[in-house]
């Protein structure tokens, strides 16, 4: 067993095998995950558990070199941009895509990690950073 880190196999893994820009996602309840996206669902109940709570242990485990959310974000949940924004740093926010093409850039990340969040546009999609120098 492991001491410390994430103890989710499933997610431990993904990062794990992350090379330099791949990408996961971090998600709502309601974010749909397209056909042939390996979902990991952390889901319990509605709230539980949130998005922060999960994306605060990815972020600790993975080198994020760029960090991308849906537009509507700016207005529909500005609470949670600002938390990405001051986890992150504005330098590697990319806010350029609307939801529907959020959403089909989804189907090119390695994972969806489904949350309980029930809050508008409470997704991120994640790229891999790496850890040199």
């Amino acid at each position: 067993m492991k001491k410390n880190g994430i103890l989710n196999s499933h997610i431990s893994k993904i990062l794990s095998d992350l090379g330099h820009t791949d990408r996961i996602a971090i998600a709502d309840a309601g974010l749909p995950v397209p056909d042939g996206v390996l979902k990991i669902d952390l889901a319990l109940k509605l709230g539980m558990p949130s998005f922060r709570e999960v994306l605060d242990v990815i972020a600790d485990d993975m080198v994020t070199e760029r960090v991308i959310v849906a537009s509507e974000i700016r207005e529909g949940n500005p609470q949670t941009l600002a938390y990405l924004t001051d986890k992150f740093g504005s330098e590697i926010m990319d806010d350029s895509l609307d939801h529907e093409q959020f959403k089909a850039l989804t189907r090119q990340v390695k994972a969806v990690i489904r949350t309980g969040e029930a809050t508008p546009y409470a997704n991120c999609i994640l790229q891999s950073g790496v850890n040199f120098g």
